[in-house]
C-alpha cells in the first residue's frame, strides 16, 4: 500500500516540545514536496509547515512560525515537524501529506489539492 504514517504525538505541558515523524510505506519521499496540517475539533483543517523535496524552500503559518521547524532526512526517508514552545491552541490532529510535484504552490503553500498521499494522523494534546 502507498501510504503516510505519522509518529511522535502525545500530551506535553505548554511550553514543552514534541517532534513529529511521517514515514511512508513502500515508495521514496524524495521526489515530494511534504506539508504538515493540523485538525482540531469543531474546526476545519488548517496548514501548518510544507518543505519542497530538495528543502530549498520553507513556509510556515504565522501561528507557528518560530517555534515549529519542518525537516526532512533523504537518507532515512522520513519528515519531521519538530514543536517547540507549545500552547494550548496548538491541540489538534496533525496530519503529514506528500505532493506529487517537487515544489508547492508558493502563491498557496497549503492549497489542499496539490497534496495527494496523505497519513491517518497523530493526536498532539498541549494541556497543563
Amino acid at each position: 500500500q502507498l501510504q503516510l504514517v505519522e509518529s511522535g504525538g502525545g500530551l506535553v505541558q505548554p511550553g514543552g516540545s514534541l517532534r513529529l515523524s511521517c514515514t511512508p510505506s513502500e515508495f521514496t519521499l524524495d521526489y515530494f514536496a511534504i506539508a504538515w496540517f493540523r485538525q482540531a475539533p469543531g474546526k476545519e483543517r488548517e496548514g501548518v509547515s510544507c518543505i519542497s523535496a530538495s528543502s530549498d524552500r520553507l513556509h510556515y503559518s504565522d501561528s507557528v512560525k518560530g517555534r515549529f521547524t519542518i525537516s526532512r532526512d533523504s537518507a532515512k526517508n522520513t519528515a519531521y515537524l519538530q514543536m517547540n514552545s507549545l500552547k494550548p491552541e496548538d491541540t489538534a490532529v496533525y496530519y503529514c501529506a506528500a505532493s506529487l510535484s517537487n515544489y508547492y504552490n508558493d502563491y498557496d503553500p497549503f492549497l489542499l489539492s496539490q497534496y495527494y498521499y496523505w497519513g491517518p494522523g497523530t493526536q498532539v494534546t498541549v494541556s497543563s
